[in-house]
């Protein structure tokens, strides 16, 4: 059954990792593996490897000082902040003392400013994986975003955005695999995971299924609903991702007075767990699957006419190749658009 229907939905829009209109500020600047062993001195190369870092991080806040300016509130991190952290190569390095300054300033600018800030593992983080060793390197790289948000001094509502996985010739198998090796992961980090559905193997109803057994949100990604989908509509799916975040909600603020946080309230809750989905478009009719430069328009306002009546809020990360420069180009079109009003520089109202 449908909640009661809204006269209006807010929907705000962030981007990934880079600006095309911010120069020299990558927070993904790295070091090969290769490169670091060539260096004789193993403490200077550490010591190089930090320097990196450290640039990256106040890149990082660069970009979030970037988005102040533009009005941007959602933005997601370089996993690539720290090169060659969790590499078989530095098995007993651990940077994060000497980098907790840096990460302590992103945080705190998060905080002051109400950015919405998220990690997205790569591929290699795989949580339905048969095989040990894939499994404890995916343990190994959720911990590390995971103590990052915290040496930022991020709550729980931070999240760590990852897929399901692989089929490994048995769909159903890696999906019950999935939800017994998650349920195995320590809670710290189990508390800070959404699950998005892929392109090509697990759908948008598989992933809600497996969301709702292990008990996280679902960031909807509608591309890849379009190019893998077994026929389920988004509106008949709709109400149940967003209990996804309601239920979130209800445990975090929970955990809020069970801490005497007086600094969390309700009102920052609800726009940190917002419900999340993913916005791109295809790159070409032969590339289906790869994202293009832009978002089409009409894609996504297809989309959010038809959950609007359901739906408060809604935060949409752009996920184009010309990341920030898409989300300008984004609200250019969508406000020329029926029932759209623009509040500031990455937010609309969408009357319906």
């Amino acid at each position: 059954m449908r909640r009661c229907l809204q006269s209006a939905m807010i929907i705000r829009f962030g981007y990934v990792a880079m600006s095309v209109h911010i120069k020299n500020a990558s927070p993904s600047k790295t070091m090969t593996a290769t490169s670091f062993q060539k260096l004789a001195d193993k403490e200077a190369a550490i010591h190089k490897l930090e320097r990196i870092a450290a640039e990256n991080l106040q890149n990082t806040l660069r970009l979030l000082k970037h988005n102040k300016a533009e009005q941007i509130h959602i933005y997601r991190l370089s996993s690539k902040l720290i090169p060659l952290y969790t590499h078989e190569l530095l098995n007993d390095w651990n940077p994060l003392d000497e980098l907790e300054p840096d990460f302590r300033a992103i945080g705190d600018y998060a905080k002051i400013n109400g950015m919405r800030l998220s990690f997205h593992p790569d591929h290699f983080t795989v949580i339905s994986t048969p095989r040990e060793d894939v499994l404890a390197s995916s343990h190994k790289d959720l911990d590390m975003h995971v103590s990052m948000l915290e040496r930022m001094g991020l709550d729980d509502r931070y999240k760590c955005n990852i897929h399901i996985g692989g089929a490994y010739g048995n769909k159903t198998v890696s999906h019950e695999r999935f939800i017994r090796q998650f349920n195995a992961l320590p809670e710290r980090i189990r508390r800070r995971i959404t699950l998005e559905n892929d392109d090509k193997t697990f759908t948008a109803l598989e992933t809600l299924e497996a969301a709702e057994a292990v008990g996280v949100p679902m960031v909807l990604d509608i591309h890849h609903h379009a190019v893998n989908n077994d026929g389920e509509r988004i509106e008949d799916l709709w109400d149940r991702i967003q209990n996804t975040w309601a239920v979130e909600k209800v445990r975090a603020k929970a955990a809020q007075r069970d801490a005497n946080e007086a600094d969390s309230g309700e009102e920052a809750t609800n726009l940190l767990l917002t419900p999340k989905i993913h916005v791109s478009s295809p790159k070409s009719e032969k590339d289906p699957r790869g994202h293009a430069d832009y978002v089409d328009v009409d894609f996504f306002m297809d989309f959010a006419r038809v959950i609007a009546p359901q739906t408060e809020r809604l935060d949409c990360m752009i996920e184009a190749k010309q990341k920030d420069d898409a989300l300008f180009r984004l609200m250019k079109d969508i406000v020329t658009k029926e029932g759209v009003r623009q509040i500031d520089g990455s937010t609309v109202e969408l009357s319906v």
